[in-house]
């Protein structure tokens, strides 16, 4: 049985607010730990029902950045989503909502430029 690890460090400032995220896996091909303005991790507690879950992001990513980083998240829930289950219409729907969520942040966006 073959095992892999991934190794998450956070660096914070005096305030205890992320500045710098990296990440290393032991089974990637990358030779340095790879950086990143955000992340989220979700685990599943079958015993309890309940997920846990860890985001972060540093304070330099830009609520352009957040939005783009949530509809993608949100796009790839959807995907995994029917892989899973084999429901393409609830998968459909969650990235139907994924656009709308998208398209309404750049519209209000263009509204507070104006």
């Amino acid at each position: 049985m073959n095992q892999s690890t991934i190794k998450i460090d956070v660096l914070l400032d005096p305030n205890k607010i992320p500045e710098q995220i990296s990440w290393v896996a032991s089974d990637s091909n990358a030779d340095m730990a790879q950086k990143a303005k955000a992340m989220c991790i979700a685990f599943w507690d079958g015993a309890d029902k309940t997920a846990l879950r860890i985001d972060l992001w540093t304070k330099d990513m830009m609520m352009d950045e957040m939005a783009d980083f949530y509809y993608q998240m949100l796009m790839t829930m959807a995907d995994t989503f029917k892989r899973a289950t084999q429901q393409q219409e609830l998968s459909d729907d969650m990235k139907k909502f994924a656009k709308e969520f998208f398209d309404k942040f750049k519209a209000m966006q263009l509204k507070e430029q104006q």
